[in-house]
This record gives C-alpha cells, structure tokens and sequence, in this order.
C-alpha cells in the first residue's frame, strides 16, 4: 500500500498534525453517544504513522465510560481533530475533515454500530489491525 503525508489541525491552528495514511481514506461513522454528538467520522492509523507537530500544551482530553477512548481537542477552538479510539488504543483516529486540502484521493465511509460496541467489535474482522503498521 502506498502512504501518502497528509497534514491537517484544528480550525484555529494550534494543533497540527501529519499522518501517513493512504491517499483513499477508509473513513468510520460510529452512531455510539459521543460520536452522534461530536459527528466524528475518523479513519485508524498506528500510532507510529501520526506526528503532533505543534499544540501538545494546547489539547484538552475528555473520557467517559470505560476511559479507554481519549477524546483530545484543541482547548482554543474545542475541534477533535484526532483522538485515540476505544477500538484501536495503539493508533489514533483521524478526522478526515481536519486534514488539509490535496492528498486525499477518495473516501469510502462505513458504518460502525458503536451502540452495539461490543458486538459490532466481535463481528469486525479488520478494525482492530488498522492501527498495525503494515507489513
């Protein structure tokens, strides 16, 4: 798979980031509480694909439940634009939305029934490996 450097942030500018991902995105939209909230569609890189370029001492993070999931937002704009997922702790779930204009080919949206989390986690083959890097 080729891995294109995507850059993006928050909307005010003080957290950026980059990932390296593929340009064809493979992006979840989850129905659980938060995600409803907040819309979070996000795609899964491991944790060694994402570099915090600036705003480290600019991010709040929020938890709940089981306080796996860190819901990390920029404490100037309050936008997510990255977060680390109850269903992938090792990587990080990226805000499409949030990542600059030009490297991004095409984007295919699944739904995630993260009011069923558990079962919908049983019955994914693949999420859990999406925060691997690849071999």
């Amino acid at each position: 798979m080729d891995l294109v450097k995507h850059r993006g942030g928050c909307h005010c500018g003080a957290v950026r980031f980059e990932v390296l991902s593929s340009p064809d995105l493979h992006v979840f939209q989850c129905n659980c509480s938060i995600c409803t909230k907040k819309q979070n569609n996000h795609f899964i890189v491991p944790k060694n694909h994402f570099t915090l370029l600036q705003g480290s001492d600019n991010l709040a993070t929020y938890t709940f439940n089981t306080h796996v999931a860190k819901h990390t937002f920029c404490k100037t704009c309050g936008v997510q634009s990255f977060y680390t997922p109850r269903s992938n702790p090792d990587g990080y779930g990226v805000a499409p939305h949030c990542l600059d204009p030009g490297t991004v080919h095409s984007v295919t949206v699944e739904k995630f029934c993260g009011e069923k989390w558990e079962e919908s986690m049983e019955a994914h083959k693949s999420i859990r490996d999406m925060s691997q890097k690849p071999s």
